[in-house]
């Protein structure tokens, strides 16, 4: 299956799964870059949680936003041990089985030499009945598909591997596009210029993000929208503006 673009807004939610990321024990990569790569093929990020290794946390998220989203995508609880519990929290959801599914049975066995599939290990073939593999090319063991959610493993390069593996699979729409204006005043000073822009440019959206360095003020605007003439003609505005300022 390859990628379909369409004409509409193509969502998604991520639910990002682990004490291990909630303690700070280990700081999260995967939600930027998932930003990232969804933003690049026309697929809005619209929300990311982040909850506990709790079955009933993560049966919660992911009917949450597997309702409110086009997709779903979760990272992490996929692995052999005893914490990992994403499978069974996925087919809670959905109201399905779970068990070893000989696909992924044949995939484990085919990786690891023999004698080293061990049950630990084996308990990564254990698939939600009815859902689809994702490929794995790093170390094999897969992510799986249930109707519009995507289960990943947490490692981040095994993350991505299952990203590239999925993105053909995805309905795209509308790309938004970004644009960014440094302005070297304040933002307290065109907070009102901005919000004028804003309120007369529809389908753009202005973010202004204050920074500081040695002291010194300054702002770096971003300016949004999914149609470029818009977007360039608000970001003229705002260059406009923030020359005027600089000059007063």
């Amino acid at each position: 299956m390859t990628t379909q673009t369409t004409g509409e807004i193509v969502t998604a939610g991520f639910v990002v799964i682990g004490d291990e990321i909630l303690s700070g024990r280990t700081k999260d990569k995967n939600i930027g870059y998932l930003a990232e790569f969804l933003t690049a093929i026309g697929v809005d990020l619209s929300e990311v949680r982040i909850v506990p290794d709790i079955e009933e946390r993560i049966v919660e998220a992911v009917n949450a936003l597997r309702e409110r989203y086009t997709y779903v995508f979760t990272s992490g609880g996929i692995g052999p041990t005893h914490d990992d519990i994403t499978a069974d929290a996925i087919g809670k959801a959905f109201g399905v089985s779970v068990d070893h599914d000989p696909r992924a049975v044949e995939i484990l066995t085919a990786f690891y030499p023999k004698g080293q599939l061990t049950d630990a290990r084996l308990r990564m073939a254990r698939i939600p009945q009815g859902a689809e593999l994702i490929e794995n090319a790093v170390s094999k063991a897969p992510g799986f598909r249930i109707e519009n959610v995507h289960v990943m493993a947490g490692v981040p390069a095994v993350m991505q591997a299952m990203l590239d593996s999925i993105g053909p699979t995805l309905k795209t729409g509308l790309k938004m596009h970004s644009t960014a204006i440094d302005a070297d005043v304040p933002e307290s000073r065109i907070a009102g210029a901005l919000g004028a822009i804003q309120d007369g440019h529809d389908g753009v959206m202005i973010g202004s993000y204050p920074r500081s360095n040695d002291g010194r003020f300054s702002t770096q605007i971003v300016v949004r929208s999914r149609d470029i003439a818009a977007m360039e003609a608000a970001a003229e505005a705002i260059r406009a503006a923030v020359a005027a300022h600089v000059s007063t």
